[in-house]
């Protein structure tokens, strides 16, 4: 069985909407593209080395159409290697309507999307969530993933749809590997699930922190 990743860039007070540009998710949004002025060297090498193995991209409709309309006629030097593969691979894409399929390589998943998921991560090594914050909400109620990619950039927006809003169930995670910071504060966690639920104590037991 195969891992599924996903990676989300979000602010310090977790929002996650339309990091990427003005027109991404504009709806009562203000600050599409509030990631670029915070991207740096050390950020983009991470971003880039967090996609090695990944064999398929599942995404939500809109992250689709953006990706859709983008890397298949990419012209540039620096993403070279993220085009190519985002291009060859397989794309599942989770929507209730009707995509327009046009980039090779992509299929629209069953109505029962934890099943279709299910079935894609039977059918691949790495599968790779970007952004589709719909759709990673789901996968977060349904615990239908492995790891979990966080980018948190040094700012509060105040306003916007937030990672964890209305998506999440009680879940225990583990920190993977030490956390990395770029020179402009994005700090990049890297956490896995495992098996069992939260639970409590009490501060004042002699025990505690064991």
């Amino acid at each position: 069985m195969g891992l599924i990743d996903i990676e989300l860039f979000a602010t310090l007070d977790l929002v996650a909407q339309a990091p990427g540009g003005p027109d991404e998710d504009p709806v009562d949004f203000a600050f599409g593209g509030w990631q670029a002025p915070l991207l740096d060297e050390v950020a983009g090498a991470q971003i880039e080395a967090a996609y090695e193995g990944t064999d398929a991209l599942l995404l939500g409709r809109r992250t689709y159409d953006i990706f859709a309309a983008y890397w298949p006629h990419y012209q540039g030097e620096e993403d070279n290697e993220i085009a190519a593969l985002f291009n060859s691979i397989p794309k599942y894409v989770a929507s209730r309507g009707e995509p327009d399929l046009t980039w090779d390589h992509s299929t629209q998943l069953g109505p029962d999307l934890a099943a279709a998921v299910r079935q894609v991560r039977e059918r691949h090594n790495r599968v790779k969530v970007v952004g589709s914050l719909n759709l990673v909400q789901s996968l977060l109620r349904e615990k239908l993933f492995d790891r979990l990619d966080l980018w948190v950039y040094p700012i509060v927006l105040g306003t916007g749809k937030k990672v964890f809003d209305g998506g999440a169930v009680p879940a225990n995670l583990e920190l993977l590997q030490p956390p990395a910071a770029g020179p402009k504060g994005a700090v990049h966690l890297r956490y896995g699930l495992v098996e069992g639920e939260p639970e409590t104590g009490d501060m004042d037991a002699p025990d505690r922190g064991a």
